[in-house]
């Protein structure tokens, strides 16, 4: 119990003390303290350097030594300032996060909600995902929700919640994400790029080159809730500035193959990190898991759990 309040109010101080009052400074002037944190990360204190490289060999085999140490160093300067995009995001303004977060094709708006069912957000940690959450309710009519893993840390995880949710968002735990379907026509958000918590539970994928562990949530949902899933592809246009394209990726989940959804949304994650690949978060461990020797017979399992579940009446 001590230990757990000494906790709470470590991260209150932080909060209260720092954080919160850098979150009103100007964007302008929270990027001089990225340059700042660009500098420490990559020469006195490497942040996660050797996962970052570990991750470049894979996913860049043939490129040089040269080629990958550019995407670390585009990498650390992407990474500094979405930490501090990260903290303006707790009081920007709604005006503001609209300027910088635009949708590009805000006419598709009314095609989704046309479909008359829940939608499914497929996106990845890939540029501003944090403003994305924050700027989702702001752009769809119906009902909105996050589906993430709590904080490990409860006074930041109830403050970043609280903060995520004050535009109208709900944030819902992964373990309890079916709440967000007792909504009529909800619209619900899910990265789906994470690495699996388990190598046999997931699906492997290609994937940058990689025989990859893929979480299979996300088709999951969108045939148990009969969803239409749509892909976020986020563009940085300028330093603070991103653009919002919403593809349809499918309107009947149910009409397509096992697997063929999750494929759809890994190929396009691969696209847009081939485009600008330093935008992307290599200092996550994203090839933890090695391919199980009897995957074949695993995922011939999983393939008939699927169909009996989905297509049985198909």
């Amino acid at each position: 119990m001590v230990a757990r309040q000494i906790q709470i109010l470590s991260g209150a101080l932080l909060y209260y003390g720092l954080v919160l009052p850098l979150s009103y400074l100007p964007l302008w002037l929270l990027y001089g303290l990225a340059g700042l944190l660009r500098f420490l990360f990559s020469t006195i204190l490497p942040y996660r350097r050797k996962v970052i490289d570990q991750n470049l060999q894979l996913a860049f085999p043939n490129s040089s030594i040269k080629e990958r140490k550019q995407i670390r160093k585009d990498f650390y300067r992407y990474f500094s300032d979405l930490l501090v995009e990260s903290v303006k995001n707790l009081t920007i303004s709604e005006k503001q996060l609209l300027q910088r977060m635009q949708l590009e094709n805000p006419e598709i708006l009314e095609e989704i909600k046309a479909l008359n069912k829940p939608i499914l957000l497929v996106a990845g940690h890939y540029n501003n995902w944090e403003w994305l959450i924050s700027a989702q309710a702001l752009w769809f009519k119906q009902p909105c929700f996050g589906i993430g893993m709590p904080l490990s840390h409860p006074f930041w995880d109830n403050k970043l919640t609280q903060r995520r949710s004050r535009f109208g968002l709900k944030v819902v735990h992964a373990k309890t994400y079916q709440s967000a379907f007792q909504t009529p026509q909800p619209v619900v958000l899910v990265l789906a790029d994470q690495a699996p918590s388990s190598a046999t539970n997931c699906l492997w994928l290609p994937f940058l080159g990689q025989q990859s562990a893929v979480i299979f949530g996300p088709e999951y949902m969108a045939n148990k809730y009969d969803c239409a899933v749509v892909y976020v592809n986020i563009s940085n246009s300028k330093r603070g500035h991103y653009n919002v394209r919403l593809e349809v990726l499918v309107k009947d989940s149910k009409q397509l193959q096992y697997q063929e959804l999750t494929q759809l949304h890994v190929q396009k994650l691969e696209q847009a990190i081939h485009q600008k690949p330093g935008n992307w978060l290599w200092s996550h461990k994203r090839w933890k898991h090695k391919q199980p020797a009897n995957w074949p017979q695993l995922s011939t399992a999983l393939q008939q759990k699927f169909e009996t579940t989905f297509r049985k009446n198909a």
